[in-house]
C-alpha cells in the first residue's frame, strides 16, 4: 500500500498560533485563569486537552465570574467583544488570523466610505460572523448561487470579501452572479493562500488514489472542504476525528491512500491515523536510522518540507495571486508571498495579465517568516542580482540603459534598471532646469551609467548626456537642410510673453504670438502648451546666429483666404464699425477680416467728421467696391446701399448718445444704421 500525505496537512499558521499562545500560557503561570472565546480551535482532543488542564471556554463574555486572561481565536471577533473584555477588566491575549484580522480592516474601511459589504460564506460561521461585525453587522451574506441570484440589482457601491476558508470554485461562481447584479462591484479575494493550497492538494491527490482519508473535527468547516473536494473524485472518501473512526476496510486491496487533514488537526492525531493504517497493512510507521535513532511521522513529515533561510535564492511554482501579492510554493511548509513592489518596478505592470498560476519563479528570501507564518520573498532582487553584470558592461561600454525611476531623494533621483538602482543626479535628468523632480516619478528614462563603484555597488546614471548627443547629431542634420518653407514636426520646449519655443530635431526655434494664430492672442499658452507636438514650417533663419522662425498658422485657417472665397465685388455685405479716422471708418465684415467706408463713401451730403454719423459699434449693411485679398484690403460703401443724412442722423444721434455710450463695450450691440438713417427719395 502506497500512503500519500498532503505536505499541507494540518496546523495552519493563524490556529497554530493560536493553540501555542494558549500552551505558552499554561507553561508560563500554572495558577493563571484562562479563558477561550469559544472551542480554541475546532478539534475535540486538542480542547479536551485544555479543558484538563483549567482552560476554560466561554461562549459569552458575561459568563465570565472572576478576572484573568482571555484568548481571542483565530477566527477573530466584532467590535463589541473587544470592548466588554475591556469592561470586564480581563487581560486581552489576541490570536486572530494575521489574514481575517486583514479583512476586518477592509470592511471596516469600505463600510466607512459608503459601500455595502457582502461576505462570500457561511453566515453561522464564528468567522464571518465577527468580519460582519466590523461593518456594523450590515453585511450581505451569500452561501450559494441561489443566495446571490436573489439579491436584488442595484447601483450601489459593493465590496466583496470572502470567509478564508470557502473554495475558490464557490468564490467564482458566486461573483460571477454579482457582477451581474451590481454595476459598481469591487472584489477581494480574501481566501486565506494556506486553504487554497490545502484545496488544491486535496483536488489534485483525491484523482490518483483508491481511497482518500480527511481527518479533523466535526465541525471543522475546511475540514468538511476537504471532504467534499475529494469526494468528487474519489468515491472511497472518509472524514475522521481520530484513529478510532477509521472505516473497517481491507486495506490491503487498496494500492493507493492519499490523506490530508484540515487546519484544526494537531500533527500527533494525524501521526496516529497513520500509524493506524500502518499497522492494518502490516507496515512500521517509525523506523531507525544508524546515526539519528528513531525517526517519528512527526520527524519524518517536518523533514519532507525544504530547508530555506533569508538570503537564499529559490525557485518554486505560482500558486495564485491577488491585486497587491503573488503566492509561491516553494515546496517549504509555508508558502511564500512576493509583494507587488518586490515583484517589479514597471508601472504599466498588471498582474492579471502577467502572472500565471503554475508558472516557475525564481526568487530571493527576505525573511524565512513574516510575522504571519509566510516566507517573504523578492523577485527583483534576483532580476538585480543577475543583470548587475549586464549593468557593469553598459558602463564599460558606455552604452546606454533604460530604467524606471522610482524614488526622488535628495538631490536627485533613484532610478531601477532591470532591478539595479542608479542615483541619477537632478541636474542629469535633462538638458533644462528641472523644476519638481517627482515629474519623473514611474516614467522611463534612457541612461548612461557615468560613475561606477563596485565595491560600494553604486551606480549614477545620466540621461543628459544622451539627450544632448542625440540633440547634436540631429542639430547638424536640420542645419544641413534647413530651408525656408520646409515643414518640421517639432515638440513645444518652452512658453514665454512672446511666442513658443518648438524643438525640431536638436535646434529650438520660435514661433512668434503673431504667427500663433489668424485672430488675436492674448498669451501664447491660450494656444499650446509644453509638450505638444505641433507642424511649423520655417519662415526664416540665420545659421551663424543659430536662430530660427517658424511658423504655425495654416493658410486654410487664414480668414482672408477664406473672404477670398466667400465674397465678390459689388456683394452686399452688413459691416460692424470697429472704428473712426479722419478719412473714413474700418468696420469688420467677420472676425479677422476688415475694411474700409470712406468718408466720401458714407453719405451723398458733405460730412465734416466720422463721427458725425457713425458711432463705433453700429452695423450697417455696404456694398463692396474694391477687394485686394493679397494685401488685406477691402473697400466699401454705404451710401450705394443706403445714404446717411447728416442733419438727421446729427439730432437722433444727440438723442441716442447716452444710451450708446452705455453700451458700446457689449461685442452684441445691434444699433443699426437704418434706424437713424433719412431716406434719400424724401430730400
Amino acid at each position: 500500500m502506497e500512503i500519500t500525505i498532503a505536505k499541507s496537512a494540518g496546523f495552519c499558521f493563524g490556529v497554530n498560533n493560536a493553540v501555542n499562545m494558549v500552551y505558552n500560557m499554561l507553561e508560563e503561570n500554572d495558577n493563571k485563569c484562562i479563558y477561550t472565546f469559544g472551542p480554541i480551535i475546532h478539534n475535540d482532543q486538542v480542547v479536551e486537552y485544555f479543558t484538563s488542564k483549567g482552560v476554560k471556554t466561554v461562549e459569552s463574555i458575561q459568563q465570565i465570574d472572576q478576572k484573568g486572561h482571555i484568548v481571542i481565536r483565530a477566527h477573530g471577533v466584532t467590535p463589541n467583544i473587544y470592548k466588554e473584555i475591556r469592561d470586564k477588566g480581563l487581560i486581552l491575549e489576541d490570536a486572530t488570523c494575521p489574514y481575517v484580522k486583514k479583512i476586518h480592516n477592509l470592511v471596516e474601511e469600505k463600510s466607512n466610505e459608503g459601500y455595502r459589504i457582502i461576505i462570500v460564506g457561511d453566515k453561522n460561521h464564528p468567522e464571518v460572523i465577527g468580519i460582519n461585525g466590523w461593518c456594523n453587522n450590515n453585511a450581505y451574506i451569500v452561501n450559494s448561487v441561489q443566495d446571490a441570484n436573489e439579491m436584488s440589482i442595484s447601483d450601489e457601491k459593493i465590496c466583496v470579501v470572502s470567509q478564508t476558508t470557502i473554495t475558490k470554485e464557490k468564490w467564482y461562481e458566486i461573483n460571477q452572479c454579482l457582477k451581474d447584479r451590481f454595476k459598481n462591484l469591487e472584489q477581494y479575494d480574501t481566501i486565506c493562500n494556506a486553504t487554497f493550497k490545502r484545496q488544491s492538494e486535496v483536488d489534485e491527490i483525491s484523482k490518483n488514489v483508491d481511497m482518500m482519508i480527511i481527518i479533523g473535527g466535526k465541525n471543522s468547516s475546511n475540514t468538511q472542504k476537504l471532504f467534499d473536494i475529494s469526494k468528487k473524485h474519489c468515491a472511497m472518501t472518509y472524514k475522521v476525528q481520530t484513529s478510532v473512526d477509521l472505516p473497517l476496510i481491507d486495506v490491503k486491496k487498496i494500492k493507493k491512500i492519499g490523506i490530508s487533514a484540515g487546519a484544526s488537526t494537531p500533527d500527533w492525531v494525524i501521526e496516529e491515523v497513520i500509524k493506524k493504517m500502518s499497522e492494518l497493512n502490516n507496515q512500521e510507521i517509525t523506523k531507525k536510522d544508524d546515526n539519528q535513532g528513531e525517526i517519528n511521522f512527526a520527524d519524518a513529515f517536518e523533514s519532507s518540507f525544504v530547508r530555506i533561510q533569508t538570503g537564499d535564492i529559490v525557485k518554486g511554482k505560482i500558486i495564485g495571486f491577488n491585486a497587491n501579492e503573488v503566492f509561491v510554493d516553494l515546496g517549504y511548509k509555508s508558502d511564500g508571498i512576493v509583494s507587488l513592489q518586490d515583484y517589479t518596478d514597471d508601472p504599466s505592470f498588471v498582474i492579471e495579465k502577467e502572472i500565471k498560476i503554475g508558472d516557475e519563479i525564481e526568487v530571493f528570501v527576505q525573511k524565512v517568516n513574516d510575522g504571519e507564518g509566510n516566507v517573504k520573498l523578492s523577485k527583483k532582487q534576483v532580476d538585480a542580482m543577475k543583470s548587475w553584470d549586464d549593468i557593469v558592461k553598459a558602463y564599460e561600454d558606455k552604452t546606454p540603459v533604460k530604467a524606471i525611476v522610482v524614488e526622488v531623494v535628495n538631490g536627485g533621483v533613484i532610478a531601477s534598471a532591470k532591478g539595479v538602482r542608479v542615483f541619477v543626479p537632478g541636474s542629469q535628468l535633462s538638458d533644462r532646469y528641472v523644476k519638481q523632480l517627482s515629474d519623473f516619478l514611474k516614467k522611463t528614462i534612457e541612461v548612461r551609467i557615468i560613475d561606477f563603484n563596485e565595491k560600494k555597488r553604486k551606480l549614477v546614471g545620466s540621461a543628459r548626456v544622451i539627450i544632448e548627443e542625440t540633440k547634436e547629431i540631429a542639430s547638424k542634420e536640420v542645419w544641413g537642410n534647413i530651408e525656408v518653407g520646409k515643414n518640421y514636426t517639432g515638440t513645444v520646449k518652452s512658453l514665454t510673453d512672446f511666442g513658443v519655443f518648438v524643438d525640431i530635431g536638436g535646434v529650438d526655434g520660435l514661433i512668434h504670438v503673431s504667427e500663433l494664430s489668424w485672430s488675436r492672442v492674448k498669451h501664447p499658452s491660450d494656444v499650446l502648451k509644453i509638450g505638444d507636438v505641433v507642424e511649423v514650417s520655417v519662415l526664416e533663419f540665420n545659421k551663424d546666429k543659430k536662430k530660427v522662425s517658424l511658423g504655425y498658422r495654416k493658410n486654410e485657417d487664414n480668414p482672408w483666404f477664406v473672404a477670398g472665397q466667400k465674397y465678390n465685388v459689388g456683394d452686399i455685405v452688413n459691416v460692424k464699425v470697429l472704428r473712426m479716422a479722419s478719412f473714413g471708418a474700418f468696420v469688420e465684415l467677420e472676425e479677422g477680416v476688415d475694411g474700409l467706408v470712406h468718408i466720401s463713401q458714407i453719405s451723398n451730403k458733405h460730412i465734416a467728421k466720422v463721427e458725425d454719423v457713425l458711432q463705433k459699434g453700429m452695423s450697417a449693411d455696404a456694398k463692396i467696391v474694391e477687394m485686394d485679398i493679397e494685401n488685406k484690403k477691402i473697400s466699401l460703401s454705404i451710401k450705394d446701399v443706403n445714404p446717411i443724412d447728416p442733419v438727421e442722423e446729427k439730432s437722433e444721434t444727440s438723442e441716442k448718445s447716452d444710451e450708446v455710450n452705455q453700451t458700446e463695450h457689449k461685442e452684441d450691440m445691434s444699433v443699426t444704421l437704418g434706424d437713424i438713417v433719412s431716406d434719400s427719395n424724401e430730400e
